[in-house]
């Protein structure tokens, strides 16, 4: 019985994610995602009792999920520099991947008509990078002078505004070239002299 619940949640959350995806939290209904999910509204509601409730679950889930792959990542033992280029790089190939993920991103930004307080996968996006920067200045790959902490918070604000430009004006179909140009773009001025050379090639780093 508790396998089966657990299917069924993950079905709800599943279609929940397509429909929110799709309709975004204003025009998206139970009975879409029902239907969607391939359940029953009864099924529905014993998992989720409202609408706000289930796309509060979806945010939580897309969180989940980043917040294991960036785990991924970060046991790979690469340099701070290259973990903070390749968690970019990792979220944007998320985003064109899964669903949970591009619902979840969506939902956050229309959270304030359900009135969910969104600041936590922002704060942990923030604090992740904000310890690779430190750990990057020390190394000597960031220049003495950039404040690690600001440098973080500009990281995850770039990510963000460049999703969602990419979104809306190409449907994401240049969103890998995007993150790669924020790159290009940012490396220049913080790197530490020794890798001013390698910034454009630093810029394109992947795990693959």
């Amino acid at each position: 019985m508790q396998d089966r619940a657990k299917a069924t949640r993950d079905a709800i959350l599943s279609g929940a994610a397509a429909v929110f995806e799709e309709m975004g939290y204003g025009r998206a209904s139970l009975s879409q995602v029902a239907e969607r999910a391939g359940v029953t509204k009864g099924a529905l509601y014993f998992h989720f009792q409202s609408k706000d409730e289930l796309a509060r679950a979806v945010i939580a889930e897309q969180h989940r999920f980043v917040t294991a792959d960036n785990a991924s990542v970060l046991s790979q033992g690469l340099p701070p520099l290259e973990s903070m280029i390749v968690l970019c790089r990792r979220f944007a190939l998320n985003l064109l991947q899964h669903s949970i993920v591009r619902a979840g991103t969506r939902l956050t930004l229309e959270a304030s008509i359900f009135h969910e307080d969104i600041r936590q996968p922002y704060e942990d996006w923030v604090e992740v990078m904000g310890q690779l920067a430190v750990r990057a200045q020390e190394q000597g790959q960031l220049r003495s002078d950039v404040d690690a902490a600001a440098f973080a918070r500009l990281v995850v604000s770039a990510l963000t505004g460049v999703q969602i430009t990419s979104a809306v004006l190409a449907g994401r179909d240049d969103l890998l070239e995007r993150v790669e140009q924020m790159w290009e773009l940012m490396l220049p001025g913080v790197v530490a002299p020794s890798l001013a050379g390698r910034a454009d090639e630093l810029a394109r780093f992947s795990l693959a």
